[in-house]
């Protein structure tokens, strides 16, 4: 895994050299373990010398011990709860442009987030109707940033990864460049999809 994050420091750090003045959003895919996916998001912090990192969580809070002593450097901008969602567009935009980096989540499914509802964009995942969250887009647009997307994999005993190339989010294709991505995640390591199984997957949203 710190070969995973180092990997990761290395191409943004390149980034922030060919595109100066863009952050980039990592986005981890949900495979392997959530737990080594904030392993490598504490890594990478530690390899980028910033002191935080701004993550957008769809876990309610504190559910695993006390979030700010579990991980202290990790700064988690919650989906759930009202107050929680109130204003948190911004405190994600303003975080990724002071940092120049910040973690969101952009394979989530529609279903997971069933009780608040997330805004969703019509694409194509494997040949067939999907819809996938429009946030990182509108919010990624509107921060003129890169998208990072990467997924785990754990293969005899060892962590590995996939990390895809970047993704402009001001592109108008970004919404299908990251369904593509999905879709592919989904082909190579189906096995290893921590929010797989359910019947919509992809294919139905609570709100369009």
């Amino acid at each position: 895994m710190n070969e995973v994050a180092a990997t990761l420091a290395r191409q943004i750090k390149a980034l922030h050299v060919t595109t100066p003045g863009r952050p980039v959003i990592v986005a981890p895919f949900h495979y392997v373990s959530q737990y080594a996916n904030m392993y490598v998001v504490e890594v990478l912090r530690e390899l980028l010398g910033i002191p935080s990192i701004s993550v957008v969580s769809g876990m309610p809070r504190d559910i695993y011990g006390i979030d700010s002593a579990t991980i202290p450097n990790i700064r988690i901008l919650y989906t759930f709860g009202d107050g929680d969602r109130n204003g948190l567009g911004l405190r994600f935009i303003r975080s990724v442009r002071r940092d120049g980096v910040a973690v969101l989540f952009a394979d989530v499914p529609p279903y997971t987030l069933h009780k608040y509802p997330m805004e969703t964009v019509g694409v194509s995942v494997l040949g067939r109707p999907a819809r996938i969250h429009n946030g990182v887009f509108r919010l990624g647009a509107a921060a003129n940033a890169l998208l990072m997307p990467f997924y785990l994999t754990f293969e005899k005993g060892r962590f590995g990864a996939r990390i895809f190339d970047p993704i402009d989010l001001k592109s108008d294709d970004a919404p299908q460049a990251v369904a593509d991505l999905i879709g592919c995640a989904l082909q190579e390591n189906y096995e290893s999809c921590i929010v797989a199984g359910h019947p919509a997957m992809y294919a139905f949203s609570p709100v369009k």
